[in-house]
Parts: structure tokens; C-alpha cells; sequence
């Protein structure tokens, strides 16, 4: 394997998939909610380690189509259709969860000291919901290339393996 073949023109598309699986994993040490004056990084939480393996795959799939110049497309797809759902799945309900969260501690707190209980915090999805989204649909975007495009090859030849 040389250098020069990870840049052959019909491959050098694997480096978009490559990095937007890292941009996914890197997602999760963002914030994923906004509670007030608060910011909650997704990783701790079980969606963010899924994002943060989904992404590696994605990551390690376009590494291994650059080296082996082989198509992973379709696994490309997959990955990235569950990343997204994640993501999308995440930026509906984790806010509203966390205000929830919010809303039951200011009302047990205000019980155990006999006050009256105060408004919970406005909560709003974080910057690294939005960044997930964006590198989820650009993996969705490039495994559904083999789907639109439907290619009479999908899958790159080697000239050098040809076995008489």
C-alpha cells in the first residue's frame, strides 16, 4: 500500500465520512443542554456514549474503504441512520427532560426548607446536539451516494488483483 493510493480520486471522498465520525464522537464532550446558566456535556449520559462508538465506527469503516479501496457505503448508511435518530431523538427529548429534572429538585428543595418553590431554568439543546446532527447527515448524505447514484459498479476495482 502506498501513499499515493489513499489519494486516487475515487477515494479520496472517504476522508468526508472519516471526519465527520470524529466530528460525531468529538460531539459528545459538547454541550448537549442548556439548563439556565448550566451547560450539560452529553458524554456521561448513555445516547452520548453510543454517539461517541457510532462515530468511531464511522471513523474506522472510511479508514478501512481508504486502505483496503473497498466500499463501505452501505454500512456507512446504517451507521449514520442511527446516529442521526439518536441525535434527532436527543435534541426533542433531553432538554425537556433536564428542565423536568430541574423543576422536581427546585420543588423538593423548596418542601425540605418550607419555601415557596421558584421557577425551573429555561432549557434549550446545546451546541453539541446541533454539531452531531450536522456530521450524522453528512454520514447519512454519503452512504445514501450509492443509493441515488445507483452505480453500475459500486465497488472500486483493483487492476493489481486480477488472478489468471
Amino acid at each position: 500500500m502506498s501513499w499515493r493510493g489513499l489519494f486516487r480520486p475515487g477515494m479520496r471522498v472517504y476522508f468526508l465520512p472519516f471526519a465527520a465520525g470524529l466530528v460525531l464522537s468529538i460531539s459528545a464532550f459538547f454541550p448537549w443542554v442548556i439548563l439556565g446558566d448550566v451547560r450539560l456535556i452529553g458524554f456521561p449520559d448513555t445516547a452520548a456514549l453510543w454517539i461517541v462508538g457510532l462515530g468511531l465506527i464511522a471513523s474506522l469503516l472510511a479508514a478501512l474503504s481508504l486502505i483496503t479501496r473497498k466500499n463501505s457505503r452501505h454500512p456507512l448508511l446504517l451507521v449514520g441512520l442511527v446516529a442521526l435518530g439518536i441525535m434527532f431523538l436527543s435534541w426533542r427529548l433531553m432538554p425537556r427532560a433536564a428542565a423536568d429534572r430541574a423543576l422536581t429538585r427546585s420543588q423538593a428543595l423548596a418542601i425540605v426548607d418550607h419555601t415557596e418553590v421558584g421557577a425551573a431554568p429555561e432549557a434549550s439543546a446545546g451546541s453539541g446536539i446541533f454539531v452531531g446532527l450536522a456530521a450524522a447527515a453528512v454520514i447519512v448524505g454519503f452512504g445514501l451516494t450509492i443509493v441515488i447514484r445507483q452505480a453500475a459498479r459500486p465497488y472500486v476495482s483493483d487492476p493489481d488483483d486480477d488472478v489468471d
